[in-house]
């Protein structure tokens, strides 16, 4: 009996899929919105590497989502693109002299070919890349719509520069080492400095953007890392004087009670009135230190477990509630980007301030203190949050905390020392970039000193060809080396001199609205029909990984916004519910990576194993959100499954006589719970089930039609090759992603399921949900097919089985050999 030959049969439907453009989806008006699905893959950057097997995890589990969909009569819009722009085809360039047109094309045609040989159900009429002049004409005309709603401006910004390099580094590109900061690119010295960039003022948005993910279907964890990153604080904002200077301090704390306890002060390094302030005697010590902590990152200038550093500047600010001095510090804990880049110390009621002030031997005064039973005041072992009554703080003394924090801003806004104040751990969004492999910004600097926005008729800005793309050495972009391209007249034909600008967009720029240009990606008058808009959106579903969760997701978000206040989208949020899949560990556990060795290609695991087998085997891995260790053995199972598949269909000889009534219930009992695993994305557990309908079923028993069709169908959203085959040989016309899923009968699946616990040496190692009344053998059979089963047996030998039936069944093993 010949196995399952998938080398003939997938590369024939997926020729059959292409050429008759099943998965092409089109606008019809009388389909219902209540029927209409927009399912959205992140799409990948398609870097020379090529997909390896974590890729198709998420494309498979919104493949089978889909055609489960269609086969319910749902019109679903699935697309696939490249998100095409990027530093990797950039570095490439530089090293090789290849352009990055030309490698990121020949990645992508690589891309294309590896997700096709899949199986994978999208509209390719559809497809995007955000390198294409085409698409980016509307990238660039979204730029020009934010500059024109001023929320676009150019301004200095501290970022990683590497001299050796001459080049500005994005986070990812520095390495933080014991010798200091380094290129991850040739190992040189990096450093921080101030130079011209684009922000968008994604701080405008702040609130919607907090206020508006209760509404969202997401991972609860996704919008906590959101809300943390917007950072939303309430307090106050309370101005000290400087001693012996004009200049004012201002800091923002969310408690303003303890405001009496307020012992020292400390300004970020890279604050203005560091070197305005600063004494003669300090200076030296002051900017040595300074220049050491900006050439530290964020998250190492934060990181708890750092020791406290900090350098006195010689100044000293004044408390306003005691008129007290209060020595000044440099310290790197503090960021510029958060508040207003300086604090109010207050050592005895903050934790950080107290390692700070006992490194330091900085006086630290408690303001709160505990009343015993007899009402007297002792004061509680410090550092301590807060206590029952406010002390050392008059006219304040006696207060409690809520009390205590609105009289000291209703006296500080009373004596115009500060106000009520919302502050935001975010900041306005760093947009340019110092590259080539970018979208152009469709500005230009005049003579004048005016900077002047292209005319939307002249998009797109394209790209210049260059002779090289190395940076220019002093902070620009490549593109500033381009003469032709960079120098121009404004306006045109004019005699007025300007430059373009030679800034680019981040690569976040094209990610940023791709789910909209695929609902009308050939229209070169909008970046999308109102109508097409109207029709599709929200994204009903939305799949990728979580290194996404903060940055993609908010910048989208933020868009998405403005593009609502402009009135092109009529709902304020693009994607309605989001699912992050887990990571496809390598052979014991560790994350896939190169520099390992343990990166599986799909190509290699496709030639031996089949698409089908690789589909079937990353779902039935685990839960769809959980990180899963690749184990070959699992491919061997289902291709197993496959090929007992493809022999039973090869001995049937089918019926339209009326199956056995067990077997019928079984059939609906499969219907039910694969339907209700596949809307949840629980589809390990409807393999499985499949699995047990297949295991109760000898050769003799599935010849009825009433099975074996449905059973057909069910499978051909996880393994769809075998099934357009198996659905032509039934005497059906393709395609079978038309097919209508079947229904169950609800009188037939009441109490018919049992839960049996599966144990090895007596110790649970998983459950299988099941037919009441399975055999010994077939309870077997389905158990050795669990990934739980294969890691921990091994190759050891199963010496005894214990069964109970409908409630457990033990193996007994030994030791392992060879």
């Amino acid at each position: 009996m010949e196995s399952y030959p998938f080398k003939e049969i997938e590369p024939k439907w997926q020729h059959y899929w292409e050429t008759h453009k099943t998965f092409a989806v089109h606008e019809d008006p009388n389909v219902p919105p209540e029927k209409r699905k927009y399912i959205l893959d992140m799409f990948p950057y398609p870097s020379a590497a090529g997909l390896h097997v974590g890729h198709p995890e998420g494309y498979t589990a919104t493949d089978i989502y889909c055609r489960w969909l269609r086969m319910r009569g749902y019109q679903v819009l699935h697309p696939m693109g490249f998100d095409s722009f990027g530093l990797p085809a950039e570095n490439y360039a530089i090293q090789s002299g290849v352009h990055p047109r030309v490698s990121t094309e020949e990645n992508i045609a690589r891309f294309r070919k590896q997700i096709k040989a899949l199986g994978l159900s999208y509209d390719w009429d559809r497809e995007v890349s955000t390198h294409e002049p085409t698409y980016y004409k509307w990238t660039q005309w979204i730029f020009l719509q934010l500059y024109k709603r001023d929320l676009a401006y150019m301004a200095k910004v501290p970022v990683w520069f590497c001299p050796a390099l001459g080049t500005v580094l994005a986070n990812e590109e520095v390495l933080l080492t014991d010798e200091g900061p380094r290129s991850e690119r040739g190992n040189h010295p990096v450093e921080r400095r101030a130079l011209r960039q684009w922000m968008l003022r994604i701080t405008r948005y702040a609130d919607r953007l907090l206020e508006d993910l209760d509404e969202l279907d997401w991972p609860e964890s996704i919008k906590t890392m959101q809300r943390n990153w917007i950072g939303k604080s309430e307090g106050a904002t309370l101005t000290f004087e400087i001693k012996e200077h004009a200049e004012k301090l201002e800091i923002f704390t969310t408690r303003p009670d303890t405001l009496g306890g307020t012992t020292f002060m400390v300004l970020a390094p890279e604050h203005p009135l560091v070197e305005q302030i600063t004494t003669a005697p300090n200076r030296v010590a002051v900017q040595k230190y300074v220049k050491e902590a900006l050439n530290r990152s964020d998250l190492e200038r934060t990181d708890l477990a750092r020791e406290k550093s900090g350098i006195f500047c010689g100044a000293y600010a004044i408390n306003p509630l005691n008129q007290q001095p209060i020595p000044i510090w440099i310290a790197e804990y503090v960021l510029i980007s958060y508040g207003t880049g300086a604090i109010m110390a207050v050592p005895a009621h903050d934790t950080r301030d107290y390692e700070f002030a006992t490194a330091h031997a900085l006086p630290i005064v408690s303001i709160y203190a505990n009343l015993d039973e007899q009402g007297k005041p002792h004061i509680p072992e410090l550092p301590c949050e807060e206590g029952d009554v406010i002390i050392n703080s008059e006219p304040f003394n006696g207060q409690h905390k809520a009390e205590c924090i609105k009289q000291v801003i209703a006296w500080a806004e009373k004596n115009k020392l500060g106000q009520r104040s919302t502050q935001y751990r975010l900041r306005d969004w760093i947009f340019s970039r110092q590259r080539y492999w970018g979208e152009p910004i469709p500005l230009v600097h005049v003579e004048d000193g005016t900077v002047v926005p292209l005319s939307e008729d002249d998009l797109p800005l394209t790209l210049p060809e260059v002779a090289r793309y190395q940076p220019s050495g002093n902070g620009e972009s490549p593109l500033a080396e381009a003469q032709e391209w960079i120098h121009t007249e404004h306006p045109p034909h004019s005699g007025t001199r300007a430059r373009r600008e030679s800034n680019t967009m981040p690569q976040w720029a094209g990610s940023c609205w791709y789910y909209l240009r695929y609902l009308d990606p050939h229209n070169d008058q909008a970046l999308a029909s109102p109508e097409k808009i109207d029709y599709w959106l929200p994204v009903d579903l939305y799949v990728g990984g979580a290194e996404h969760a903060v940055l993609h997701l908010l910048y989208a978000r933020f868009w998405h916004k403005v593009f609502y206040d402009m009135g092109l989208v009529k709902m304020p949020e693009p994607f309605q519910k989001l699912v992050n899949q887990g990571l496809i560990l390598g052979e014991g556990g560790a994350k896939m990576s190169k520099s390992l060795g343990n990166v599986i290609n799909p190509d290699d695991i496709i030639a031996e194993y089949g698409a089908d087998s690789l589909r079937l085997y990353e779902m039935f891995m685990g839960p769809l959100q959980a990180s899963k260790p690749w184990n070959t053995r699992g491919l061997v199972g289902m291709l197993r499954f496959l090929n007992r598949v493809w022999k039973l269909q090869e001995e049937l000889e089918l019926t339209d006589k009326d199956p056995p009534h067990q077997l019928l219930q079984l059939l609906h009992i499969t219907i039910k719970k694969v339907s209700e695993d596949i809307e949840n994305l629980n589809f390990n557990t409807a393999i499985s089930q499949l699995m047990i309908l297949i295991n109760n079923c000898s050769s003799a028993s599935i010849r009825y039609r009433a099975i074996w069709k449905p059973f057909v169908i069910m499978l051909s959203a996880f393994a769809p090759h075998i099934g357009e085959e198996l659905w032509k040989r039934l005497g059906e016309q393709p395609s079978i992603a038309r097919a209508t899923w079947p229904a169950w009968d609800s009188k037939l699946v009441q109490q018919q399921q049992v839960t049996v616990a599966v144990q090895i040496n007596g110790k649970l190692r998983g459950t299988l949900s099941v037919a009441a009344g399975l055999s010994q053998e077939e309870l077997t059979a389905m158990a050795q097919e669990q990934p739980f089963y294969q890691r921990t047996v091994e190759k050891r030998s199963v010496s005894k089985v214990i069964y109970v039936p409908d409630k457990i069944i033990n193996f007994v093993v030994g030791s392992q050999h060879s």
